[in-house]
């Protein structure tokens, strides 16, 4: 949980379309719409630059300072990515009371990797899933969860369950051991089928000579027949 909350400046935005849109973002800027319960959405653009600044920090609660207005407390509330370069294309708010707990998507990264019994044996450690949904008061959405990794044998999974939160925080999931977060598998083994196949080809040739051969000698019978016949 950050300390300070980050402010992202923004301006209104009158004008719509997706011709709009596309010179919003020719100029460097992001189209966005924040959302206030039953209040009227508001749309506004900002800077990319300033936005990716305050997302990169990983924060889940920051302000949102629109047009020299007094700033409020906004989560990310849907961000829409380009499918090729990634960048971001649009982005809505959700405005927030500080003390209603929200839920919120939080990123989770493994620790302990490199000491993990199993990847020293040369298993193959994956992280299955990256985000889990939480359940706090705005203020208190940590920036990540860490999954501790360094225990893991060989075959051994990691569940949900097992993933520490601060107090205050709850995860959201039917069942917490049904969620899996990280597995490790043993080694890959490379196969190596080139020598078993030109020993298959070989036998084959073998098998398929003797016949050839029997065809290419005429039956004794046959030939003295026609002789008797003349």
């Amino acid at each position: 949980m950050a300390a300070t909350r980050e402010t992202l400046k923004a301006a209104p935005r009158t004008e719509f379309g997706s011709r709009t849109s596309r010179r919003l973002r020719r100029d460097g800027y992001v189209p966005g719409v924040v959302y206030a319960g039953g209040s009227e959405a508001r749309a506004f653009k900002v800077a990319e630059r300033e936005v990716r600044h305050v997302l990169a920090g990983g924060a889940a609660l920051f302000d949102l300072e629109l047009d020299g207005s007094k700033s409020v407390p906004v989560v990310v509330k849907e961000q829409q990515l380009h499918p090729v370069r990634g960048s971001l294309e649009h982005i809505d708010l959700q405005e927030v009371k500080l003390d209603e707990a929200i839920q919120a998507e939080v990123a989770v990264d493994l620790d302990g990797a490199d000491n993990a019994p199993g990847v020293k044996e040369g298993g193959v450690l994956e992280h299955v899933t990256r985000e889990v949904t939480v359940e706090a008061l705005p203020t208190e959405i940590p920036e990540r969860l860490i999954a501790d990794v360094s225990a893991m044998e060989i075959n051994d999974t990691l569940q949900l369950s097992s993933v520490p939160v601060p107090e205050g925080v709850e995860l959201v999931a039917d069942d917490l051991e049904e969620v899996t977060i990280a597995t490790l598998s043993p080694p890959r083994v490379e196969e190596e089928p080139e020598p078993e196949v030109e020993e298959e080809a070989e036998l084959v040739g073998e098998e398929g000579e003797a016949p050839e051969g029997e065809g290419g000698e005429e039956p004794e019978g046959d030939s003295g027949g026609d002789s008797d016949e003349g």
